[in-house]
């Protein structure tokens, strides 16, 4: 590949293919994440790495495409660092440093697991979520490292996986559950949770936020993507979806109705208004 101008051009179909792979979309891939483990981190961090997969970060996402990264450290400063981040456009948009101030592994939760591949609910639970610039911040990254692929639909069967986040007194609790559908006497199952693990107590420490304005290019939609408004259709109060036709004016002496046996003139009648026509003439002649 060659760089004209700031343009790269591909000099073989290879490096077109790849290219065009890299290119702009109009519905983005996959979202896929680096796993990063620092040069001196502890066993905690080692095995937290783990559980959640079941500084040149921007030179390694253009080489493997990953548009998120987790980085795990351990220092005698900040001990048990995890620092959740994202890219736009292969440069960091946002960066969140979380401290484990407990955690309990998958391994020491003696339990039935979920499938490998389940797509999680997410839950969010606290105030912070909603108020606080950080936490929104937070919110929204996590869903982006864990909420998986798009689908068009789901079974029931499927919904078996929950993650809980929960955001009380400055500290981010992580449960994950199996949800199970228990029989309850009726048509609709009765749903218990069980705590499958990893769990985290996480405490909120250092953050890099994008800017405003960088945080709106980074969530703009191409036009192409965005739904078209229909015009002459609203809907009321329930979810009813109404419209609005407009006609022109009609007319009903053109209008065809449907033919019936019983509205059909018989013989005899026809034969005898042909009779009484005849005699009124007859009787405008004579006079």
């Amino acid at each position: 590949m060659t760089q004209l101008n700031g343009v790269v051009k591909p000099k073989s179909k290879r490096s077109k293919r790849f290219l065009e792979s890299r290119a702009p979309k109009l519905t983005e891939d996959v979202k896929t994440a680096m796993i990063m483990k620092g040069g001196n981190t502890s066993q905690t961090i080692t095995q937290a790495l783990k559980d959640l997969v079941s500084d040149h970060s921007e030179f390694f996402s253009k080489k493997t495409d990953c548009s998120l990264f987790l980085f795990g450290s351990h220092n005698k400063k900040r001990p048990n660092n995890l620092i959740f981040g994202r890219l736009f456009d292969f440069h960091v948009l946002d960066m969140i440093e979380l401290g484990i101030e407990k955690f309990v592994s998958l391994s020491d939760i003696k339990t039935s697991k979920c499938p490998e591949g389940t797509k999680p609910m997410l839950v969010f639970a606290g105030e912070a979520f909603d108020i606080d610039n950080e936490h929104k911040r937070l919110k929204s990254l996590l869903t982006d490292f864990f909420r998986g692929p798009t689908v068009s639909a789901v079974r029931l069967a499927g919904l078996e996986h929950v993650l809980h986040f929960t955001a009380l007194d400055g500290k981010i609790f992580l449960r994950s559950y199996r949800s199970l559908l228990k029989k309850s006497g009726c048509r609709t199952p009765r749903i218990e949770l069980e705590e499958i693990g990893p769990s985290f107590d996480f405490v909120l420490r250092r953050t890099h936020l994008a800017s405003d304005d960088l945080y709106k290019l980074a969530h703009r939609q191409p036009k192409a993507l965005k739904a078209k408004k229909k015009k002459n259709i609203s809907h009321d109060a329930f979810g009813t979806k109404l419209g609005r036709v407009h006609m022109q004016k009609q007319d009903l002496s053109k209008l065809q109705t449907r033919k019936m046996k019983g509205l059909r003139k018989r013989k005899g009648e026809v034969v005898a208004e042909e009779q009484d026509g005849q005699t009124s003439k007859v009787a405008k002649v004579d006079s």
